[in-house]
């Protein structure tokens, strides 16, 4: 087919714009030579003045868990712990356990979740409600019960009262423990959320997701639905790095997949927690280390031997800079492979360490909607360190690879509110982004850190047709407009994913 009458911007700086598109199968036609079966064929679509942009890609997304979690009770934005009681008690009562997410208690002014307040709601069903920042749990006595009293874990936090008993409250490795011990949600509830919410990717211009679910069997998941026909988006999965042993005993490397759409990439490690729990770790030593940098140097140099690159959550000043002190030492390992490696969230960050993305090569995924998202948490927490907090323009203008990602369920799976944030929204004016350096970050600096740079990310002859076409071209509006660009329709290698042609 041809796309054609709009504004086609293909990403690519040496050939920005183009009249219009040929698409001949799942790829992008075109230039000198091309053989005869790679022409387009005769159809035609008239964009009517829309734009075309390369597909969406979420750089980091907890997929199946932002799937089920669509169906929990929502706690996002209650404002005191009556509000959020308020609404678990209004909340449909079905299946054998009362979830829910989205809490975030550090400013609520009449107390703090506990298991005694949910028994008065939910006396006879375990009920488990997930923090916001997703490293947290909120339990009534049923579900504390089921762990018997072994709650405790090396990297965890057990909060407890005056008496030393649990008030239902874990965080870290405490919570995720207890996640995977007691519950977790079976595969078929998983399918079901998942079909449903890749259709509302599609709708949204995604073509490409980095999942970090694969410490729920996440691949297999994909691969069900990918045999079920017609799945709208590519999976560059993680795999945590405790999985490592199992796979280099299978003889399994980064990019193991079988098909173009569902692929092992790369392998999750945690350094540390999180803003909102006050589990970053910090510089001054505050906070919680879950991998120290010479265990994460173990880990990067066991995982280049295999051949998987790592990508590590470090939240904390403290956390990135022994992130990136175990790169650098495990330097001789992992860059001679060509590895691409990347830390996660990157959200604090020391400015003496700002200009060593770039110069060791190690990615910045991060997440421009969590900037405006936290901006009363970081001015509370971080008062005397604002000034290294999301730091994304200056991470671009130094030359890091910045990626963007939503970190969803923490933020909605919505690629182009995360570009506002990053353009628009960010507190920090002066870590505000140019509108190209967050297009970079959403479609171009994603598929090169999955290997993917000369297949897709651009619209240039020989690249796949991943594509969104947007309502209007965001590089000539005003800026304020950019909140009301609308995704028309997603392709994916050449086959119409949400809302195909002709539109109004």
């Amino acid at each position: 087919m041809i796309l054609r009458n709009g504004t086609i911007r293909t990403l690519d700086p040496s050939l920005p714009t183009v009249a219009a598109l040929w698409i001949a199968g799942e790829r992008i036609a075109g230039g000198v030579g091309v053989h005869e079966t790679s022409l387009p064929s005769p159809e035609t679509v008239d964009l009517g003045g829309r734009c075309v942009l390369p597909g969406f890609t979420d750089s980091h997304v907890h997929f199946p868990t932002w799937a089920i979690a669509q169906r929990d009770v929502r706690l996002e934005g209650a404002a005191s712990l009556a509000e959020a009681l308020d609404r678990i008690r209004g909340a449909e009562r079905h299946g054998t356990w009362l979830r829910g997410q989205g809490w975030r208690d550090a400013d609520w002014p009449d107390g703090r979740p506990t298991r005694q307040a949910l028994d008065e709601i939910e006396p006879e069903r375990p009920a488990m409600l997930i923090s916001k920042d997703y490293h947290g749990l909120w339990l009534n006595s049923v579900a504390l019960a089921l762990a018997g009293g072994d709650l405790e874990v090396e990297g965890g936090v057990v909060v407890r009262d005056e008496a030393g008993e649990p008030t239902g409250v874990l965080y870290e490795q405490a919570a995720w423990q207890f996640k995977n011990r007691h519950a977790q949600a079976a595969d078929d509830e998983y399918l079901a959320a998942m079909r449903d919410g890749v259709k509302v990717a599609a709708a949204r211009g995604v073509t490409c997701v980095h999942d970090k679910d694969g410490w729920l069997g996440a691949v297999g998941l994909w691969q069900q639905l990918e045999g079920q026909g017609g799945l709208p988006l590519r999976v560059w999965q993680s795999a945590p790095a405790t999985f490592l042993p199992q796979l280099r005993e299978l003889g399994l490397r980064s990019d193991a997949g079988s098909s173009s759409l569902v692929r092992l990439g790369y392998l999750k490690a945690f350094m540390d927690g999180t803003l909102g729990s006050q589990t970053a770790w910090m510089a001054d030593g505050s906070g919680v280390v879950i991998t120290s940098g010479e265990e994460l140097e173990e880990i990067v140099r066991a995982g280049a031997a295999a051949g998987w690159p790592v990508a590590v959550h470090a939240i904390g000043d403290g956390a990135n800079r022994a992130a990136l002190d175990a790169f650098e030492r495990a330097a001789d390992a992992w860059q001679p492979q060509r590895l691409r490696p990347r830390i996660e969230h990157a959200q604090c960050l020391d400015p003496a360490d700002l200009p060593r993305f770039a110069e060791l090569g190690v990615a910045a995924s991060v997440q421009f909607s969590h900037a405006p998202s936290d901006e009363q948490l970081a001015k509370r927490f971080w008062a005397d360190r604002l000034d290294q907090a999301y730091s994304f323009r200056s991470l671009a203008d130094l030359g890091a690879l910045v990626a963007n990602g939503s970190d969803a369920p923490v933020e909605e799976l919505e690629p182009w509110a995360g570009v506002v944030a990053g353009v628009l929204d960010h507190w920090r004016e002066d870590e505000r982004l140019t509108l190209d350096q967050a297009l970079h970050a959403v479609c171009v600096a994603p598929a090169w850190l999955s290997h993917d740079e000369r297949i897709r990310g651009t619209l240039v002859p020989g690249r796949l047709a991943d594509l969104v076409v947007l309502d209007r071209d965001p590089l000539a509006c005003e800026q304020e407009e950019l909140r009301e660009v609308q995704v028309v329709a997603t392709m994916l290698g050449g086959r119409w994913t949400h809302n195909p042609p002709p539109w109004d």
